[in-house]
């Protein structure tokens, strides 16, 4: 059972509680002990969250019922405080319950440990839980982190995450619950099998322990292990990833120096880092792929909240602002006179500016451009010595297809510069012999080939 003394800092201790027998245990358990050492002068407060997902007709009940039991046992002396959330929205079209319930669980969880003092939550997943978890990421092709499993002690925003049952078996917590004669709910939803880890615990997990006894210690020392060997790739990360970064972004030839295996934990670290989340297997392997590629100098990939662009052999990634739209936030000023690559986050999308020796427009015009979308008037001008028409018909004229139509457009003093998919007006192009920059507009996910940089 959990010991207070040693793994408790601060004053005030969260514990989750769903009311099931898990956490019912946790929590009396957790209390009486502060009790015990309350009376040495240790004035400790023991605080149980309930969340509130609002997806059983039960719900309520459980609510009223975890109260209940709370405020009982304070009136029985134990040092306890009750707080709840009721969770808002429903899971997305492509997102499963069980996903959106756990993210939206431990978002409450360390919202409300927070304005209760929090420092350490606990949480009462025991060791069949581990085995499952391990068995599920198993299923799912799930690679080293998810093989991890949970681990027993995690920091996340300034509060500690710690699972202090972890290598308890699941009878010890069914032996405490007689032992003191506690009442739990029992969760309806446990025996629909429409959710995968109640498939595993209805129809695998009787036949596979009845195959192999020692399938729950076995598998949650598998986890163990493969918590070790995150541990080992994070500090191979952590070795790797400083000589290959620079104020452009991820040094390519760097990482392609590295073996394979280290060059993908190397990417995924740094993904992680960029975005604040792991990134899917499919995007490493397709961005280690492609950029061994000859041929390709400049290149766009959507990921995480922004897009990743590849140009003179670094890797960047830039945050959007919000989705991919017609019409940018707001219309602002841009200096591009000088080479290089300017992601455009609101647009998910990039500016490519570079040398050309003609069709450029001379650097001094790019100083100060005006970024802004479609309004409806612009004239452009295809070809020099040529009327201009109206983008719309400039569009039209060159079968440029909607799509690559999308992006902003660049106006110099109003009138029209750059648009996507027809390039610079013609008005602008620099004389022969002059410098002269070439602008190329960037949509996440296409690529640029040319000598490889």
């Amino acid at each position: 059972m959990p010991s207070l003394e040693h793994s408790v800092g601060p004053r005030t201790v969260a514990v989750a509680f769903s009311g099931g027998r898990d956490s019912v245990a946790l929590l009396h358990c957790v209390a009486s002990q502060a009790r015990i050492l309350n009376a040495d002068g240790a004035e400790l407060q023991v605080l149980a969250l309930h969340v509130h997902h609002g997806l059983s007709a039960q719900a309520d009940a459980w609510l009223k019922q975890c109260e209940l039991q709370c405020r009982q046992w304070a009136e029985q002396g134990l040092p306890l405080r009750f707080d709840f959330r009721r969770l808002q929205g429903r899971p997305g079209p492509a997102q499963s319950i069980e996903a959106w319930a756990r993210v939206q669980r431990y978002q409450a969880l360390a919202e409300m440990a927070s304005q209760g003092g929090a420092e350490l939550l606990l949480l009462a997943h025991h060791r069949r839980d581990q085995a499952e978890t391990l068995l599920l990421q198993s299923l799912r092709g799930a690679g080293v982190a998810g093989l991890a499993g949970m681990p027993a002690r995690q920091q996340r925003g300034g509060l500690c995450w710690a699972r202090p049952w972890l290598r308890q078996p699941r009878e010890a917590l069914e032996a405490y619950v007689r032992a003191h004669g506690l009442s739990h709910v029992e969760d309806d939803s446990n025996g629909d099998p429409r959710y995968s880890r109640n498939r595993l615990r209805l129809q695998v997990w009787p036949a596979l322990t009845q195959a192999f006894p020692a399938a729950e210690a076995s598998l949650a020392q598998a986890a163990q292990w493969a918590q070790q060997a995150l541990a080992l790739q994070q500090e191979m990360a952590e070795q790797d990833l400083p000589p290959l970064l620079s104020v452009d972004g991820l040094r390519v030839s760097g990482l392609r120096a590295l073996s394979p295996a280290r060059a993908s934990n190397a990417l995924r670290a740094w993904l992680r880092q960029q975005t604040g989340q792991a990134a899917a297997a499919s995007l490493v392997q397709r961005l280690l792929l492609e950029m061994a590629q000859g041929g390709v100098r400049v290149r766009s990939w959507p990921c995480g909240g922004g897009s990743l662009h590849l140009y003179r052999g670094h890797l960047s990634w830039h945050a959007s602002a919000r989705a991919p739209s017609p019409e940018p936030v707001r219309a602002r000023c841009l200096d591009l006179s000088r080479p290089g690559l300017y992601a455009q986050a609101d647009w998910a999308g990039a500016w490519v500016v570079e040398a050309v020796a003609a069709g450029g427009v001379a650097p001094a015009l790019l100083s100060s451009l005006l970024m802004r979308g479609r309004q409806g008037a612009e004239q452009f001008q295809r070809q020099p010595g040529t009327p201009a028409r109206s983008l719309k018909k400039a569009y039209q004229s060159a079968a440029i297809p909607a799509w690559q139509r999308d992006g902003p457009l660049l106006l110099r003093e109003e009138v029209l510069l750059f648009a996507p998919g027809l390039g610079l007006d013609a008005r602008h192009l620099a004389r022969a012999g002059e410098p002269q920059m070439q602008l190329r507009w960037l949509r996440a996910g296409e690529s640029e080939t040319g000598p490889d940089s």
